[in-house]
């Protein structure tokens, strides 16, 4: 499914009217393309933060396409950027709490992988996690995730 990128997404404390009554429609609006979850895959299991370490991923997304996802998930506050402190020319993307709050999505969605789709070399050591300790995995990837603003949001750079 993909979604028109001229739909305008609107943060909860807006004060125009959602595009729609349902929920889920609206949910669909920023989450409704595979690329959109890809970036925010990474952003949770594989560390990535720069738009280069995005373009790498082994989907091969195209560069209007990941400029585009940036720029909805940041308008729609899922997720935020600063310059990167050696090169002012460069960002770094970070989930918000609003982001971060996909994480057990995202963990069900690969429980789910796990026991519907074909295996996954890749994706084992995580199908194994989630099945056997989703709670301790969560906080260990949130834990990781805060070292890492403790790091980057710190010092000043915005």
């Amino acid at each position: 499914m993909q979604v028109n990128d001229r739909i305008q997404i609107m943060p909860k404390d807006s004060k125009e009217a959602p595009r729609s009554p349902c929920v889920i429609s609206n949910v669909l609006d920023i989450f409704g393309d595979r690329w959109t979850l890809l970036v925010i895959r990474d952003l949770f299991f594989f560390g990535k933060h720069e738009y280069k370490e995005f373009l790498n991923s082994p989907e091969s997304i195209a560069t209007n396409i990941l400029s585009q996802r940036l720029k909805r998930l940041k308008s729609a506050g899922i997720i935020n950027e600063i310059s990167h402190p050696s090169n002012r020319t460069r960002k770094l993307y970070y989930l918000t709490q609003s982001g971060k709050d996909l994480l057990p999505i995202l963990l069900e969605m690969v429980r789910w992988g796990g026991l519907h789709l074909p295996p996954s070399e890749m994706m084992k050591p995580l199908y194994k996690r989630v099945s056997e300790a989703p709670e301790s995995l969560m906080t260990e990837i949130l834990h990781q995730l805060t070292d890492w603003e403790k790091r980057n949001l710190e010092t000043g750079v915005s």
